[in-house]
């Protein structure tokens, strides 16, 4: 539900800045944007962030993968029908949990990413800043 009041909001918002603004002043807002864009630190760390995100996204299907087929084990064994189902569902709840530990992991060092970079660029605008001041 947030998603869509987000969506429409955004769609509100761009409607109203594009139609007061016009076409001018939005290629002036792209302008600049890409010129920042295109800066060599705001490109180290997008390249650090994409290579981060590959790395840790990467944990994540490797953990449900190792869950699916903890489960099928768990089915496949000895026992009746109503063991098999609960050793389906103790090791699902197992398998879940792993899910979500690899997906919290990697959101956590996601935020630290974020937030190097983000100091990064903080950094970068001061020093920028005391230049322009000299």
């Amino acid at each position: 539900m947030k998603g869509k009041i987000g969506l429409v909001v955004g769609l509100g918002v761009g409607y109203v800045l594009g139609t007061r603004a016009g076409r001018e002043r939005y290629e002036q807002i792209k302008t600049q944007w890409l010129k920042v864009w295109n800066l060599d630190p705001v490109q180290e760390q997008v390249t650090k962030v994409k290579g981060f995100v590959g790395d840790k996204a990467a944990a994540v299907p490797g953990a449900i993968w190792t869950g699916v087929v903890k489960v099928a084990k768990s089915v496949g064994g000895d026992g009746t029908p109503g063991q098999k189902l609960d050793s389906a569902i103790a090791t699902g709840k197992d398998a879940a949990e792993d899910v979500a530990k690899a997906t919290d992991a990697a959101t956590a060092e996601a935020r630290k990413t974020a937030a190097k970079v983000t100091a990064s660029k903080s950094s970068s605008a001061k020093s920028a800043q005391a230049k322009a001041d000299d």
